[in-house]
């Protein structure tokens, strides 16, 4: 017999050899229905796997992330099997699930169009109600390769993980080289709908062959299928990175792929974002420094970045020696930590950093500003007492909900544990996750346990935003690090008059990335920023070429209070401008005319077309200092 260790710490005996299906079972028939993988000692797994040790066992849903990766995973095979028999030809690459769907490399002599869609959309569905088992198998790398002897890249992708376990997965007579898991049938796909098609080089490398990327989204139900539709639909409508070409916010240049600019317009954006940050930071005693974009590689192999994120860095040479781009800012708030001696009396010590950073992400991933490969984090770094902790972490999480509450957004918290690479002992990660658990149950915040999912130095509390349109995204966390301390060897004069105390540290985000959450408010107000926030406030109109004059004196004293505003006195119909002010997303729309001028005035709309007619322009001017104030 085996024990079986669940959740809530409850433990079962079964017969060794027992499936995570007859597990799941034990609990209940609509867990086991719903479950689409499991996980096993932290590691997911097919529900057919047979448990042979005592283990932790947890039963993965659509409910979890991991499930959704899951079940997209499933359905990009189900995609490929169609395609394969719509196009013979189509030879299939990688495709993996991403954050909001599933995607599939082809390479094909027919062009991808969305005409096409619908007929393989026909075929997955046909492929759905055959039932057909993803049917797990490990293979020698030989094998391998004669199982995939007409697929060059599939060839590739064996040969450069020789030094692994080999394993493909079978659905029907599709066989794909895969590591799982998957859902145990393609009945599970009940509802699939192709999104769009694209070209992306195969690895994500320029020099390498474009392929044709199909995309698709896909749900337990129909229903949730025509809901998530309908959000896109809307989603559509809001696309930041069509309001953001309309706005003349930001753009993106060949010559710097997943690299964005950003216009001036999209810059007042980014410094209120930055000034308002700055302002409560430093009301909660924050100090800002800032480190260097380029730091050697004997710094990220001893912070252990070498070791567990080397494939999302960028490299260069100095002097002949190696150095990396940072991907992550906490090595040199470290270096700053080091470059002096503490003492217990000092800490908390809170430093603030709006570091650039770069992360190497595949051409296929990048999407406008919500996926880049340069990117703001407004990361903070505490450094403290041990018995500091709770207050501090609690600090943080009233700050992020002062910010978040700021641009009206509700969030959920997950608590994500140790992942499968990590440093740090058992003991550290024990107290580091103790702490953060013992933190949220002290708040009576709700949240839910995101196992495996932790950053490699420590377990973290992640916010996930929820926007208007229903769609909800990962911004700020909160990472409590016993291991990075360990590694510099930091240190502080305790009480006792020694040197030898260890720090904790915390790292943290609210915004996140500075451009994801630009792209995310875009989205969210549809471009109708509120006033603090918004590029262009307002915008002074002549009725004729003779009132051009008060109209720039009704600017210039606006401008002198501190808005921004701007004037039109072009020759063009007054209803004309209104409409261009209107479209440019404007807050407030002054006309000036003869009434007036002689009356000191300005006659007020809004963007959205309220009239609020005339109105004195100190008066005007008293009432906009009114809203722009947080």
């Amino acid at each position: 017999m085996i024990k079986i260790t669940f959740p809530d710490k409850t433990v079962k005996e079964f017969e060794k050899g027992v499936t995570a299906y007859d597990v799941a079972l034990s609990i209940g028939e609509g867990l086991a229905r719903a479950a689409l993988a499991a996980k096993v000692d932290g590691a997911l797994v097919d529900m057919n796997t047979k448990i042979k040790k005592d283990s932790v066992f947890a039963v993965v849903t659509f409910k979890d992330d991991e499930g959704k990766k899951v079940f997209w995973h499933s359905s990009s095979h189900l995609m490929a099997a169609a395609v394969k028999k719509v196009y013979p030809d189509a030879i299939p690459t990688m495709g993996p699930a991403v954050d909001d769907g599933f995607y599939y490399d082809f390479d094909s002599p027919q062009s991808f169009s969305e005409d096409d869609f619908e007929k393989i959309e026909i075929e997955m569905n046909k492929l759905v109600d055959q039932k057909q088992e993803f049917i797990r198998k490990e293979v020698s790398v030989e094998e391998a390769l004669e199982i995939f002897k007409d697929n060059k890249y599939k060839q590739e992708i064996v040969k450069d993980n020789a030094d692994v376990v080999v394993s493909v997965y079978t659905n029907g007579d599709f066989t794909d080289l895969c590591r799982g898991p998957h859902v145990p049938n393609t009945s599970y796909l009940k509802a699939v709908k192709l999104t769009k098609v694209a070209g992306a080089y195969w690895k994500g490398d320029a020099k390498n062959k474009m392929l044709q990327r199909l995309y698709g989204i896909s749900f337990p139900d129909k229903k949730e299928l025509r809901a998530h539709v309908r959000m896109l639909e809307e989603a559509a409508k809001r696309d930041h990175r069509k309001i953001g070409t309309q706005m003349d916010l930001f753009s993106f240049h060949e010559e710097g792929p997943g690299f964005p600019f950003f216009h001036p317009k999209g810059m007042v954006i980014i410094n209120e974002l930055m000034n308002f940050w700055n302002r409560l930071h430093r009301d909660d005693g924050y100090s800002v420094v800032r480190t260097p974009v380029i730091l050697a590689r004997t710094l990220w192999e001893q912070s252990g970045h070498w070791d567990n994120y080397k494939n999302n860095m960028y490299f260069t040479k100095i002097d002949d020696i190696d150095y990396a781009i940072k991907p992550m800012n906490c090595p040199g708030g470290i270096l700053i930590f080091k470059s002096r001696k503490h003492s217990y009396k000092e800490f908390p010590i809170k430093m603030g950093e709006f570091g650039l950073v770069h992360r190497h992400e595949l051409s296929g991933v990048l999407a406008g500003l919500f996926r880049v490969r340069s990117f703001t984090q407004d990361d903070a770094h505490i450094f403290m007492l041990p018995e500091q902790i709770p207050k501090q972490i609690k600090g943080v999480i009233n700050l992020v909900d002062r910010i978040y509450k700021e641009f009206g957004f509700e969030y959920k918290v997950e608590l994500s544990t140790r992942p499968d690479k990590s440093i740090g002992s058992d003991e550290m990660w024990s107290q580091a996750e103790g702490s953060l658990k013992k933190v949220l149950d002290e708040m009576k915040m709700e949240y839910r346990i995101n196992e495996g999912d932790g950053a490699f130095y420590g377990p973290k509390i992640d916010f996930h935003i929820k926007d208007c349109v229903g769609r909800t995204w990962q911004c700020g966390t909160i990472q409590l690090d016993f291991a990075m301390p360990e590694k510099f060897d930091l240190q502080y004069m305790g009480e006792d008059g020694t040197e030898e105390h260890r720090p904790v540290m915390i790292h943290r985000t609210i915004y996140g990335s500075l451009e994801r959450f630009m792209g995310i408010l875009v989205e969210h107000y549809a471009g109708k920023f509120p006033l603090w926030l918004s590029p262009e406030q307002v915008r002074v109109l002549t009725v004729a070429d003779r009132f051009a004059d008060y109209a720039e004196e009704v600017k210039t004293k606006l401008f002198k209070q501190g808005f921004r505003v701007t004037a039109d006195y072009r020759s063009e119909t007054v209803n004309k401008k209104i409409r261009e002010a209107q479209l440019d997303k404007v807050n407030y729309i002054l006309v000036v005319g003869e009434k007036e001028q002689q009356n000191s005035s300005i006659n007020v709309r809004t963007r959205d077309g309220q009239v609020h007619g005339e109105i004195a322009v100190d008066k005007f001017i008293e009432d906009l200092k009114k809203e722009s104030e947080k």
